[in-house]
């Protein structure tokens, strides 16, 4: 099989629509397609999971360690011809100045060949110190070649390729010139994501044809050529799916265009633990399922402030299971569609009010990256209260703020890095709903998954 690793100098050079246009391409020639994405992110796996066909999963090193990344790694790309990692941001570029969590780390625990995108607007001649300072920084990293991108026209190119033939040895695999039909409208916290765009299909077709004009497929095969698959183990063991009568538990997950952000290892991990997602539409069903939880993930719900402001009968049905001691959580955007309204480019409209605060979002972020908080004592799931104090790594991406709160909130988190609701706590916990800006992930280091389905399982739920 072929194993490709997609990097850059910087963020914002092309690597997801390199990466995408690669993953439809190869799938259209009849290939099965592994796709991954590196770091804490929702919508460029989203883009690709459009594009192979398949689930992609995310690597990172800040909640997962080295074995679960490899047992993650190795699992879903048994039966792949094709496995096409993403970086994100630059090749080198992570939070431990020695570089252990960079994307060069990645790319040699994974033993990766390595393809840079490189957007080469305004350069010329320079781009052959730039790459010979990449090639050159970690012996270890396999650069297998180059892609340029944003590339003005025949004359720039002839002069980049003359300039990487006369210093280096790095092959270039690809010219992609500058393109309107290779954007995709970028937003607050990166691109559109897919589940919002109903000309998804049409815009990874259009990025298709312009990648296998512009890139050399079966180069980039032969120089990617890995050995054959080998079976693992999981990292860790998920507690076997509960059996017998009374044990299944349905929870409800808003899944539309405002609510699209989840983890496929936690969608995994509820079903081990025995519960069954039921989905809703937040903007179009003015009912709630028969379920015994709900679970709001994160989204854009910004963005579609008049349809869900509209679906009265919903918001209400939310905020009666909600204080009726119905058992909820919600991360981020359900955060805010939780609260009394949300404020945004001069337009304001009421939510489902259960959170007796109002949310407004600014245009610069409020919480952004790696995220710590510590676990308190009030915490209403009992699997997380037994360990009490203990600290979890989590992400958080927020342009907004919760305020003109009315009463004082418990909260049960102490944030150690990161935003949070304030810089100091998240985690409002109010009735039996549990409500943060962080995005959790369920791995070994903290099993969420299992803790939320038992909490909705108890009495307490």
């Amino acid at each position: 099989m072929s194993k490709i690793f997609i990097s850059a100098a910087h963020k914002s050079s092309g690597k997801t629509l390199v990466s995408m246009g690669l993953c439809a391409a190869y799938r259209r020639r009849g290939m099965r397609v592994a796709a991954f994405k590196k770091g804490p992110d929702y919508i460029d796996p989203a883009w690709l999971a459009k594009a192979s066909g398949r689930t992609c999963w995310n690597l990172d090193f800040f909640t997962m360690d080295k074995e679960e990344i490899l047992a993650c790694f190795d699992r879903h790309r048994q039966d792949a011809d094709v496995t096409v990692v993403e970086g994100n941001k630059g090749l080198f570029d992570g939070l431990d100045v020695e570089g252990s969590d960079s994307n060069a780390a990645l790319a040699v625990a994974l033993d990766l060949p390595v393809l840079l995108v490189i957007d080469v607007s305004g350069i010329t001649r320079g781009i052959a110190p730039l790459l010979a300072g990449y090639t050159g920084f970690d012996p270890d990293v396999c650069i297998a070649g180059v892609i340029l991108n944003r590339v003005a026209g025949p004359r720039q190119e002839s002069k980049l390729r003359a300039a990487i033939e006369r210093y280096s040895d790095l092959p270039v695999l690809g010219a992609i010139g500058r393109d309107p039909k290779l954007v995709i409208e970028e937003r607050h916290l990166g691109l559109v994501p897919g589940n919002e765009d109903p000309g998804a299909s049409a815009r990874i077709e259009e990025v298709t044809k312009v990648v296998e004009s512009a890139v050399d497929l079966d180069a980039v095969l032969a120089l990617t050529k890995g050995q054959p698959n080998t079976t693992v183990e999981p990292a860790f063991a998920t507690p076997p799916r509960p059996t017998g009568k009374g044990h299944s538990v349905r929870i409800g997950i808003a899944r539309d265009r405002a609510f699209g952000f989840y983890y496929p290892d936690d969608l995994e991990a509820f079903e081990n633990a025995g519960a069954e997602l039921v989905p809703f539409d937040t903007l179009n069903d003015q009912r709630l399922p028969q379920v015994d939880g709900l679970f709001i993930g994160g989204g854009f719900p910004e963005c579609f402030l008049e349809e869900l402001s509209a679906n009265v009968d919903l918001r209400d049905e939310i905020r009666s299971f909600i204080e009726n001691g119905g058992p909820a959580y919600a991360e981020c955007g359900g955060l805010m569609y939780l609260s009394r309204s949300i404020a945004w480019q001069g337009s304001e409209a009421p939510m489902v009010g259960v959170i007796p605060g109002d949310i407004k979002v600014l245009r610069r972020p409020v919480g952004r990256g790696y995220m710590r908080f510590r676990a308190m004592p009030g915490h209403p799931w009992p699997q997380v209260r037994a360990a009490a104090d203990r600290i979890y790594n989590v992400h958080e991406f927020h342009y907004s703020r919760l305020e003109m709160t009315d009463s004082a909130l418990t909260t049960v988190y102490s944030v150690e890095r990161g935003h949070g609701l304030d810089g100091v706590r998240d985690g409002i916990h109010l009735h039996n709903l549990l409500a943060t800006y962080a995005h959790q992930r369920h791995v070994a280091a903290n099993p969420w998954v299992s803790a939320f389905v038992e909490f909705v399982r108890s009495p307490q739920g």
